[in-house]
């Protein structure tokens, strides 16, 4: 997810903003900062708006370029944010713990899968997957056994992933206004 030269505007830092910011909010409520009933709204009003929607969108963008893993990447994530919502919002109640511990472990193996896709792209994106990896089989382990404390250190993790998705929206767009690396994000030898 890099600079566009074709024209169009680069819509990596608009996906990796939805996501980043989405987690954020997320995981304040993980890591044990905050409790539900104090941020669940935004959370969801935010999945839904930025992390689901904005997502696609760039997702979309990323299909125009030709770019498959931007494009798999943010329709995925985006659709990640609304099933979260909606489950949140519809089914939570309904559902056993390590059903959701699977739910999560799944999107941990997919994002496993992704991570090995950026090893051949910027390191801050293999950063981002990393981190993303390591949250969600935390949370999958958390939220299926019930044990809070692990659910606290998959927060954690979230907000390194989202401190590291922010860095990299920000030195796309950065990078980009000044016309040259302001902030690295440790492109791959040629």
């Amino acid at each position: 997810m890099s600079a566009s030269h074709d024209g169009y505007a680069n819509p990596a830092p608009l996906g990796l903003c939805g996501f980043a910011l989405t987690t954020w909010l997320l995981s304040l409520i993980n890591g044990g900062f905050y409790t539900a009933p104090e941020g669940v709204g935004l959370v969801l009003a935010m999945a839904f708006a930025f992390g689901g929607t904005a997502q696609m969108i760039a997702g979309m963008f990323e299909f125009k370029k030709g770019n498959t893993f931007g494009f798999t990447a943010f329709i995925s994530y985006g659709a990640f944010w609304w099933s979260w919502a909606l489950f949140t919002m519809f089914f939570k109640g309904e559902t056993a713990a390590p059903f959701v511990g699977w739910y999560l472990g799944a999107w941990g193996t997919f994002t496993l899968m992704m991570f090995v896709g950026t090893l051949t792209k910027p390191r801050a994106l293999s950063a981002v997957f990393f981190f993303l990896t390591l949250t969600f089989y935390a949370l999958a382990i958390g939220d299926g056994s019930g044990n809070h404390g692990i659910v606290h250190i998959g927060g954690c993790l979230g907000l390194i992933t989202a401190l590291c998705a922010f860095y990299l929206a920000a030195a796309d767009v950065i990078n980009e206004s000044f016309g040259r690396t302001v902030l690295p994000i440790g492109a791959p030898k040629q």
